[in-house]
């Protein structure tokens, strides 16, 4: 926990990974701020939202991000493909790290994800990798978390049908095969200890994981807790195929 009450903006601070940020942030002394365009006004008082209503525009203005950003001791920085595309994504990534550095922010804290390889193949992780390394060519004082995979896209009901991991995931990667999951919450924790220590995190590159368990794995403890196997998804999805669009991601 920072002790000297600065603040953190967070990119994103409407989707569940932005949310339980900056709800970890505004327990303690770090003040939140959310830059999101649709950010809302938090009820803590030691958060101050800078964000307006008005879709994505907001991140494909560098100008307006430096002036949320200015007098912020760090940001954190999450963009959604879902909304964007991959191209946005990279874009607007782009936009907040150059952002960062004109505002002459501390500390830039970035959620990517995978293993941090360019050239997999996989849209999400190359867009990250591509953004990480811009971050790093302006000399930006950057931290990159890397979880693999959220626990919430087997429990939000947002997410609800959860194809993409129960069908999709396993016509990919098999059903034994052993995948690195972590919740949100625990994300914003590790977060929040970045931020309030930048000597030990500016310049490093994290990859987390709270469990290990294979998908057949994960069916069993759902059986084991709901008393009955994860639904089917209906239409007959196939691997490769884009699992139905849910209104948010953990972003």
């Amino acid at each position: 926990m920072d002790r000297e009450g600065r603040t953190i903006a967070v990119v994103g601070a409407t989707g569940l990974q932005g949310g339980a940020v900056t709800r970890r942030l505004t327990r303690g002394r770090v003040a939140g701020r959310g830059s999101d365009p649709q950010s809302r006004r938090l009820s803590s008082p030691r958060a101050r939202c800078a964000g307006r209503r008005g879709g994505q525009g907001r991140l494909e203005n560098k100008a307006a991000l430096e002036r949320s950003f200015a007098g912020a001791h760090g940001v954190y920085s999450v963009q959604n493909h879902h909304i964007s595309g991959y191209d946005g994504e990279i874009r607007q990534g782009k936009n907040v790290a150059d952002a960062v550095v004109a505002a002459n922010v501390s500390h830039l804290v970035y959620a990517s994800t995978g293993n941090g390889l360019a050239g997999t193949g996989i849209g999400s992780w190359d867009a990250k990798v591509a953004v990480a390394e811009h971050a790093r060519s302006l000399g930006a004082p950057l931290t990159v978390l890397r979880p693999t995979a959220f626990m919430e896209l087997m429990t939000e009901k947002r997410f609800y049908p959860q194809a993409s991991v129960w069908h999709v995931t396993p016509k990919v990667m098999g059903e034994t095969r052993p995948i690195g999951w972590l919740t949100v919450d625990d994300l914003a924790v590790i977060a929040e200890k970045a931020f309030a220590d930048p000597a030990t995190f500016v310049g490093t590159d994290v990859s987390l994981a709270g469990d290990i368990l294979s998908i057949q794995q994960c069916r069993t403890i759902w059986q084991e807790v709901k008393g009955r196997p994860p639904r089917r998804a209906t239409g007959g999805l196939r691997a490769g195929a884009a699992p139905p669009r849910p209104s948010r991601r953990p972003r």
